[in-house]
């Protein structure tokens, strides 16, 4: 009899089509033996790792009267004549089986090998043995074929290293990777920690529109579609601010979403145009108070993951111990060895003037906050390593935002390991100001695709009292990209966006 290495090393060289046609005719011979290869659904008794836990005090060559039933995907096997050892994998863990031909039946065991590949789910019944090496396995009594596969899985020593594949078909990726699949356990518990936090604190979460009228809330470019029945342009929601603020009018005074935004803009290692954020609202606090819910949050998050306020990323330690705060202008201070006032070089719209004195090439750029951005980008960014909130924005830059003074806005930015994670202000409530300020940015702003549209629905909500309010988004991706350190955003983004 053939053995199954042989098998699986010839699938490997053939053709994928050879394979999925010697697969399906192994599927018809199932059929025609009158046994169903996709029943509706399986019993068992444990999972994998509950069977290892349970039984971890059993000892070599021992073995346990009480028989198990378990459920997995064939991952590896070995025939060595009357007898086979394979492995299966279900979302806990793997599990050794053992089938032998006297124990079966020889019509049993002919059928196992002959129609039966890596790839396809069973469900087994036995009794449960130690090896002689030490490993827990089941001494397999009879088993169900749950799904046949029709295609193979990756070739098990060489895994899935294609990134494209990877990418594109995740769920092969996460069969052959494990690593992968911890990723996105770690990703799911720190959206239930995010949640846990705010719901202990009295927090409210809500759902907002994704389709939107007016895509507000950020300086971005949306996604535009139409609706047929209405006859009008709509957009993809690039923040759900606006919406979330409108209900801190209507008495909820502590909000949060956790939901998808999306911008049609770039991609690369930190931006996907479809995106995970939280965004916080709590009526009566400011600023100061995101700093603290902020900090609150993402140390919850730290130390419920055992990291001990110490996270390593990208080969560098991260200390979660302490959290800087520093302004915009003593960052740039620092930076250039002399006194710099950057928010009142944009106030006065002299910050190109700053770029060429520091011999930075702006080329062709005509938006001033632009410039200002690639500044930011290339001359503190670089140096944020712990995690420091960068306070005392802009006020041009941030039309959301309360003013501290004439040119300061009373907002942050958290950044980590040089990358932005949070952003949050004390929320402009006052409606004169606020329509002034997006219609300032509609007559100012050269790129129309990036500017904050009029919302007049927003602004009639502020003419009905809006208490003072402090607000913040935390990007979950980004998040996620540091406390597993990952090296993209497409890493912990189970599908994301690829070129066609």
């Amino acid at each position: 009899m053939e053995t199954k290495e042989k098998e699986q090393a010839q699938e490997t060289v053939q053709p994928i089509e050879k394979i999925v046609e010697n697969r399906k005719e192994k599927l018809e011979r199932v059929k025609a033996s009158g046994v169903n290869p996709y029943p509706v659904k399986s019993e068992y008794t444990h999972n994998l790792q509950s069977l290892k836990t349970e039984y971890e005090n059993l000892q070599k060559e021992q073995s346990t009267e009480t028989e198990v039933k378990v459920c997995g995907r064939i991952i590896a096997r070995r025939d060595m004549g009357k007898a086979t050892f394979s492995h299966i994998q279900d979302f806990t863990g793997k599990l050794q089986l053992y089938f032998k031909m006297d124990n079966v039946g020889s019509e049993t065991y002919k059928n196992f090998i002959d129609t039966v590949d890596i790839g396809d789910f069973i469900g087994v019944t036995g009794k449960l043995f130690r090896t002689r090496t030490g490993e827990l396995t089941v001494n397999v009594k009879n088993y169900t074929l749950l799904s046949k596969a029709l295609r193979p899985l990756p070739e098990k020593w060489h895994g899935l290293k294609d990134v494209d594949t990877r990418y594109r078909q995740r769920y092969l990726d996460l069969i052959s990777n494990q690593e992968v699949k911890e990723i996105f356990i770690k990703r799911a518990r720190i959206l239930n920690l995010i949640r846990d936090q705010l719901n202990n604190n009295a927090f409210l979460e809500v759902e907002t529109p994704i389709i939107q009228r007016l895509a507000g809330g950020a300086l971005a470019r949306p996604f535009k579609t139409f609706h047929n029945t209405y006859n009008t342009d709509l957009f993809l929601r690039i923040a759900p601010e606006l919406y979330l603020k409108m209900l801190v009018v209507g008495g909820l005074e502590r909000v949060f979403e956790i939901g998808k935004s999306f911008r049609n803009e770039g991609i690369d290692r930190q931006h996907n145009p479809e995106f995970t954020m939280v965004e916080i609202y709590q009526a009566y606090s400011d600023c100061a108070g995101m700093i603290e819910l902020c900090r609150n949050l993402i140390k919850g998050i730290v130390n419920a993951l055992d990291l001990n306020e110490k996270v390593m990323f990208e080969g560098q330690v991260l200390n979660f111990a302490e959290f800087r705060i520093a302004s915009m202008n003593e960052l740039f201070t620092e930076a250039f060895g002399k006194n710099v006032n950057i928010l009142e070089l944009v106030a006065n719209n002299r910050i190109r003037d700053f770029a060429k004195e520091v011999h930075f090439d702006a080329g062709t750029e005509t938006n001033d906050k632009k410039i200002f951005d690639h500044l930011f980008e290339q001359f503190i960014q670089p140096k944020l390593i712990n995690p420091t909130f960068v306070t005392d924005h802009p006020l041009a830059y941030s039309p959301l935002a309360k003013a501290k003074d004439d040119i300061t806005a009373d907002r942050f930015e958290l950044y980590i390991a040089k990358e932005e994670m949070a952003n949050a202000y004390s929320e402009l409530n006052d409606p004169q100001e606020q329509r002034k300020r997006f219609a300032n940015q509609n007559q100012n702003q050269t790129q129309k695709d990036e500017i904050h549209p009029m919302d007049d629905d927003f602004v009639t909500a502020l003419e009905h009292g809006m208490p003072p309010c402090g607000g913040l988004g935390i990007g979950i991706d980004r998040l996620t990209i540091l406390l597993t350190n990952s090296t993209s955003i497409r890493e912990v983004i189970l599908f994301p966006l690829l070129r066609s």
